[in-house]
């Protein structure tokens, strides 16, 4: 036998290999506690990252069995030191019907009618993160000059207005409307808002999103871009551009979390 042949046969089956996908759940408490714990998580990461600002920012799981109901962060706790019995729960008129905390006027007045335009959508992340919020001042979206960014390519929309902190649901309707079928917004003045059929693929999302926003002031104060080819771009966003795929590229990150701040789940 060749080097190559007892190299091959040596070799584990794919079906033997470990490869993690979404799980699913056999009672709706099961889906709900998950939600709840990958939430916590979610935000464990926003804090070890820096995307605190005061009291600013909020990340939301839609309730699996009460669909116009979310749970959320609750108001004036840091990120990171949020626990799963921390968070709230709150309806579609902006009350908290389980929890001990009261919610951000901005969280409900935005992510209430991001859920309710979005029924596809599980979870949303917003968050006045540094780079983003440098973007959001320029006015810009996006541009195709890196592998990562192409995620985002034709898929994230330009709120283009800026009126104040948001505590109306009005202008959250706006802020939906410009959110549209994408899985992001840059929100002029203010900051990024993502989306996502898991809170894993929302907070996905949000990284880097932020990132790509760090890259792209980096590069541009560097000198001229190159540019992907929109042929090239677009097929990037149909191999990188999915939930699936965030889902999986937020699992390291996760699992990181989880070993450091196991209190997370208290």
């Amino acid at each position: 036998m060749s080097a190559e042949e007892e190299f091959l046969d040596k070799m584990l089956p794919a079906k033997d290999l470990i490869f993690r996908l979404p799980e699913t759940f056999a009672t709706v408490e099961e889906e709900r506690r998950h939600r709840k714990e990958r939430l916590t998580a979610a935000l464990r990461i926003f804090g070890k990252f820096g995307f605190e600002e005061g009291v600013a920012g909020h990340i939301t799981a839609r309730d699996p069995e009460l669909a116009d109901h979310f749970w959320v962060n609750p108001f004036g706790m840091s990120f990171k030191h949020i626990k799963v019995s921390d968070l709230i729960l709150v309806n579609h008129r902006g009350q908290v019907v389980e929890g001990r905390y009261p919610v951000n006027e901005a969280a409900f007045a935005i992510h209430s009618q991001v859920h309710q335009a979005r029924p596809d959508v599980v979870a949303a992340a917003h968050s006045h993160s540094t780079y983003g919020r440098a973007i959001s001042a320029l006015g810009q979206k996006l541009e195709p000059i890196t592998q990562d960014v192409c995620a985002f390519y034709e898929d994230h929309g330009l709120f283009d207005d800026y009126t104040g902190v948001v505590t109306d649901v009005e202008e959250g309707k706006r802020i939906a409307a410009a959110l549209g079928g994408y899985k992001a917004v840059i929100l002029r003045n203010h900051g990024l808002l993502t989306v996502g059929d898991s809170v894993d693929a929302a907070a996905w999302w949000f990284i880097t999103m932020e990132r790509s926003c760090q890259v792209q002031l980096l590069a541009k104060a560097a000198g001229q871009v190159v540019h992907i080819s929109e042929e090239n771009a677009k097929l990037t966003h149909e191999q990188l551009g999915n939930d699936l795929v965030a889902w999986i590229n937020y699992q390291p990150l996760y699992d990181q979390i989880v070993r450091e701040q196991p209190d997370l789940f208290d």
